[in-house]
């Protein structure tokens, strides 16, 4: 059975106007100021505590724990980014590119221009081979169609990158500030001279700060903790929504709804992981209503559970462990053409 098998034939769009209906009339859609305010200001008194330590602890190796702290404190800030770039926050695009700038750029060194054009193109055709960016086989191959195409380093990697998975994720920081600079370079971004300008604040107060109170040892330590598990942070943030789940090849179309529920994955844990993955463990209702702020998207999953249920269209939630060994074991799989390739040319050898 293919993803365009899933559940009874949609009505010309109308399952999701009346999932619309209902989750409006439970009031889950209007903003909450309030919420994210204290949310930013605990981040903020967080990174402000987080230099004061830095400056106090000088020239030792205790300053590895925080960098540790700061891997933490950085994701927890690109959550709030991805959060201004839905609109969640301000409700008008310059207030909400204003702060993501000064939350993405100069706060974490990542393009917020970049990031929201990705993050765009993904929400409109998550797990689409041709269209979503988050499944490009530029590394890793997500299907075995991508693995039989792939060329260069997808091709070498592609072959056992459920085992090299979370080694990758270490590298995520780092990609992550290279997409800035180039995005910033090419002038890919609308406001190249303003992002590249917070970069660079960014990068020199960083790298100064290290050089100036760490001894180079320590310094290159503390990048590599901070910027490995930063990596690892954000990939277990964002991966779990989507990786593992049914992909959708070339020309293959869904409406909107089936097409956001039988690509995501809702990820269980209670407040604990509520709060660690920002609510993105939420990954279908956000993806159903992406402007919705995150504290309302717990209390709208048991509105989108029970309406898949009457429409019978599959709703996947697991709970965190799970949700990794389902998507390795999908990235195994989709490399296996690889493998036997290699298996083949061995063996003519």
């Amino acid at each position: 059975m293919t993803i365009n098998d899933m559940g009874r034939p949609a009505r010309a769009g109308s399952d999701y106007a009346e999932l619309s209906r209902r989750v409006a009339g439970a009031g889950l859609l209007g903003r909450r100021p309030g919420y994210y305010l204290l949310r930013t200001g605990l981040i903020a008194a967080l990174y402000g505590a987080g230099i004061a330590a830095f400056l106090a602890l000088g020239d030792s190796w205790w300053q590895l724990a925080l960098a540790a702290g700061f891997a933490i404190i950085f994701a927890q800030v690109a959550l709030v980014a991805h959060d201004l770039a839905h609109r969640q926050v301000f409700r008008t695009r310059r207030p909400s590119e204003l702060a993501g700038m000064l939350v993405g750029n100069l706060g974490i060194g990542m393009s917020y221009g970049r990031w929201m054009d990705n993050h765009t193109r993904h929400h409109a055709n998550p797990n689409h081979e041709e269209h979503d960016p988050d499944v490009d086989p530029d590394v890793l191959v997500w299907s075995t169609r991508q693995a039989e195409n792939s060329r260069g380093a997808a091709r070498f990697i592609g072959r056992w990158q459920a085992f090299l998975f979370f080694p990758l994720l270490t590298l995520e920081g780092l990609n992550l500030h290279y997409g800035a600079v180039r995005s910033v370079l090419r002038r890919t971004v609308k406001r190249p001279l303003l992002e590249g300008t917070l970069l660079f604040v960014h990068f020199g107060g960083y790298l100064a700060a290290l050089l100036l109170v760490l001894s180079p040892g320590k310094a290159l330590a503390f990048f590599a903790v901070h910027q490995g598990l930063w990596g690892v942070y954000m990939g277990s943030i964002f991966a779990p929504g989507h990786k593992g789940m049914p992909m959708l090849g070339p020309g293959e179309k869904l409406d909107f709804l089936r097409r956001q529920v039988l690509t995501s994955r809702n990820v269980r844990g209670g407040l604990f992981v509520d709060n660690a993955m920002g609510g993105l463990n939420y990954q279908i209702e956000h993806h159903l209503f992406p402007h919705m702020p995150t504290p309302h998207l717990r209390r709208a999953q048991p509105i989108v559970r029970a309406y898949c249920a009457e429409l019978g269209i599959p709703y996947h939630q697991t709970g965190l462990v799970r949700s990794w060994a389902e998507a390795l074991g999908h990235l195994h799989r989709a490399g296996a053409p690889l493998r036997r390739n290699g298996a083949d040319r061995n063996a003519v050898m």
